[in-house]
């Protein structure tokens, strides 16, 4: 019987040889993802090796993979200038309370609509669906912060208006109804109101959708700049790192008279110190939040 078993195991481990034709594939499928990550990664790369390198020797170019002159002086002149400091301490503040705020109103609102005896949830689902395909276009929106509710040149125009998001609402609302029933119901036949229910049977069964979900909404914080710029153009101690970083990049070099000449300075390593900053957050949360992304994104089916 052990004969056997090993002549089998023998034939079983003499089929599972690479054929030639295999391992041509595998070569080819390899170099092909090999060259897909190059591909991406390089700019990411290059970027990073022009913010490590002087701007007088950035200025002959011909920089790919590592700076030929080593320094941080750029990231100095990015710590120096208070509008970008001003800036990375408003967009964390944002950042902190508008992915609270948010998630906790999209977390309720997505609760309301997914109870079966909500009357007018279908109504109030359509009602958020079409606000994904119609709005009222910027001007209608400048007037509306502006002139009635008062929220342009302040803080609160980065928080209030991004508390519900139809998006994520529809997101989270599908997850909850995944949800069995009897969970509730069994909660309710010893007591438990719908907020007891919402925190102490729904809301630990949701921290994979709200894990993406507050990913989904930092991130956007994170990256806005284009509020800061229709709404807080005028009030810059409440700017953001992204529109600063935006101003950057369209900026020109300043060249006193009498120093070097324009053609021997490049701003390019200073865009890319204040690019790299501006990346920093997101790469170092994402991996801690990517384990998250299959169970909150997809429908996960729960047994009764």
């Amino acid at each position: 019987m052990a004969i056997s078993e090993s002549a089998s195991f023998g034939k079983i481990k003499h089929k599972k040889k690479i054929s030639s034709s295999d391992l041509v594939f595998y070569v080819i499928v390899y170099s092909v993802f090999v060259l897909f990550a190059v591909v991406t990664l390089y700019p990411l790369i290059n970027m990073l090796a022009y913010s490590f390198d002087s701007i007088y020797d950035a200025a002959d170019g011909h920089i790919h993979f590592f700076p030929r002159e080593w320094t941080l002086e750029n990231y100095e002149r990015i710590f120096r200038n208070p509008h970008i400091v001003q800036g990375i301490l408003i967009t964390a503040a944002r950042t902190a309370l508008g992915t609270f705020a948010s998630l906790v109103s999209t977390a309720l609102l997505a609760f309301i609509l997914s109870r079966k005896k909500f009357l007018f949830k279908s109504s109030l689902s359509l009602f958020w669906i079409i606000t994904l395909y119609a709005q009222g276009g910027i001007i209608p929106t400048q007037l509306l912060y502006h002139k009635y509710l008062h929220l342009t040149n302040g803080f609160w125009v980065y928080v209030i208006p991004c508390l519900i998001s139809a998006f994520n609402v529809m997101v989270m609302r599908t997850y909850m109804q995944s949800i069995p029933e009897s969970l509730e119901e069994a909660a309710q036949m010893e007591g438990a109101g719908y907020m007891r229910v919402f925190w102490s049977v729904i809301t630990p069964l949701c921290k994979p959708v709200y894990a993406v979900i507050a990913l989904f909404i930092a991130v956007f914080h994170w990256n806005s700049w284009f509020d800061s710029l229709l709404f807080n153009r005028l009030a810059p101690e409440y700017t953001t790192l992204q529109y600063e970083v935006m101003k950057l990049m369209n900026s020109v070099v300043a060249v006193r008279p009498g120093t070097v000449s324009a053609r021997s300075v490049s701003i390019q390593p200073i865009r890319s110190a204040a690019c790299v900053l501006s990346m920093i957050p997101v790469i170092i949360i994402y991996p801690f939040f990517q384990r998250y992304f299959v169970d909150g994104v997809t429908i996960r089916g729960i047994k009764e």
